[in-house]
């Protein structure tokens, strides 16, 4: 058995390192380190509750739109009041864009320049691939990152600026849109999809997110979509086997996205991959396990918990908790929102191997560009010019509160206690704490550190590629979650 350390990863959000236990060229165990303590939770403690809206959306840079809507989800529980409808359209076009830029940038800039690496020099695709992904210097950037930065262009006009953006309140966004900036939001979106329609899909969006199984999905990159970036993904994928690589825990959370006046866009669910059974996720049963993290006990319950750093904690190895539901790892993000709402392709890439994996998830985050990006286009249209876009504040109630959105990555959840206006305590619980979490008490890897297992890597070791396309298929942003 030999002993090897990963890291630090490059194109990473964060502070990332993995040390993976092999042998005989395959790897037995696992642990996923996330070397950075912040203390944003400790930053709160004993101010008014309005402070978070400020403070809260500064833990990332670019997930500041769902720090912010977490905590005013948070708020909103403490009050509590039904925000404005127009102010729930307008949030969630702002949302659905710092989401999608956050997908489009994962598979051009972290995801994609993997397969421009040397390793693959003898693939057929691969000089095609070095020209169109490589980092930096890739032809893909050129087109990607303008497009990305004109979609981006709406948040100007819903929140001001972005990120770390003032605008999002528990009864809605503070700034109401005048009839030039719905046709300069349909314009915007416009463009986006222009670029999704030649570069990444090379087909209509509609042909996209109509895909109901993978066979459909091979017929696309082999015939409507040949062009496009997606389906030289595809093709990639297949030759190289990512569908039978990465699997996670079996447990697929989806607390819901995108309020609307009727639910959410996208349900809430907890999936079985194994048996393909959804239930209400029992969102009540969420505990932090620190038994692996530099953390002092406190209390399993994040309602009650606190976050207080122990260096010289026995057995640790991480500064991220270990969040478990019903006392099991589960995975979360776009792979887990689809898959709870029962798009069919997703259903039907989990169906074929059981469990997520690598290929699903990506797959999954460009299917919902597509399908964001026409839900941005309803929701614009949707909005009542001469109704309001924000209900004013109510007192707060004393007691424990929780808030869920789906950032790009997945769950997000902030728990706070508050008295008197004054937050007592909070507690962050954020996509890739679930996705990158260390192991338990009872001894069970988190979603990566399974995935990691069974992998062979053979000579190469740390070297081999295959363990950085399991690590950024699950996208780690280790500074939420060290917050």
């Amino acid at each position: 058995m030999s002993r090897i350390v990963v890291g630090p990863f490059n194109r990473v959000e964060g502070d990332l390192e993995v040390t993976l236990d092999v042998e005989k060229g395959v790897v037995r165990e696992a642990r996923v380190s996330a070397s950075l303590y912040r203390g944003f939770e400790q930053l709160l403690l004993g101010r008014p509750a309005a402070d978070v809206l400020a403070i809260a959306p500064r833990i990332c840079g670019i997930c500041s739109v769902s720090q912010s809507l977490a905590a005013a989800a948070v708020l909103r529980a403490a009050q509590p009041i039904a925000p404005a409808h127009n102010g729930l359209i307008a949030t969630n076009i702002a949302h659905a864009a710092e989401n999608i830029a956050d997908h489009l940038t994962h598979f051009y800039v972290f995801f994609m320049p993997d397969f421009a690496r040397a390793a693959y020099a003898g693939r057929a695709w691969h000089e095609a691939t070095e020209a169109r992904f490589k980092a930096v210097a890739g032809a893909a950037l050129r087109e990607a990152l303008p497009a990305r930065a004109r979609l981006l262009e709406t948040m100007g006009l819903i929140a001001g600026k972005w990120p770390h953006s003032l605008a999002f309140r528990p009864g809605g966004v503070t700034r109401a849109l005048a009839l030039g900036d719905e046709m300069r939001l349909l314009a915007l979106i416009a463009d986006f999809r222009s670029f999704l329609e030649r570069a990444l899909f090379s087909a209509p969006l509609d042909a996209v997110i109509g895909l109901s199984s993978a066979q459909e999905l091979d017929g696309f990159a082999e015939g409507p979509g040949a062009a496009g970036d997606f389906a030289t993904f595809i093709r990639i994928a297949r030759d190289l086997g990512l569908e039978e690589m990465g699997a996670g825990p079996g447990l697929l959370l989806s607390a819901g996205a995108y309020l609307g006046s009727q639910g959410h866009r996208f349900p809430a669910g907890l999936l079985d991959c194994a048996t393909a059974l959804l239930r209400e996720p029992p969102l009540s049963r969420v505990e932090e396990d620190v038994s692996h993290a530099y953390m002092r006990d406190t209390a399993a319950d994040p309602a009650r918990a606190e976050t207080l750093p122990d260096m010289r904690r026995e057995g640790a190895y991480s500064f991220a908790k270990a969040p478990r539901l019903e006392g099991r790892a589960v995975e979360v993000g776009a792979l887990a929102r689809q898959a709870v709402a029962g798009h069919p392709l997703i259903r039907d890439l989990l169906a074929r191997r059981g469990a997520s994996n690598v290929f699903a998830r990506i797959v999954a985050r460009v299917l919902e560009i597509a399908l964001l990006t026409r839900a941005m286009e309803d929701w614009t249209r949707a909005v009542a010019p001469s109704e309001p876009y924000c209900v004013a504040d109510a007192p707060l109630v004393d007691g424990p509160f929780v808030g869920f959105v789906e950032a790009a990555r997945g769950t997000l959840g902030h728990w706070a206690s508050f008295r008197d206006g004054q937050i007592e305590r909070y507690q962050i619980i954020a996509p890739t704490t679930w996705n990158f979490s260390p192991r338990d008490a009872a001894g069970n890897p988190g979603p990566l550190e399974r995935a990691l297992e069974g992998l062979d890597v053979g000579e190469a070791g740390a070297t081999n590629v295959a363990v950085q396309h399991i690590v950024r298929s699950f996208d780690p942003c280790m500074v939420c979650t060290a917050h």
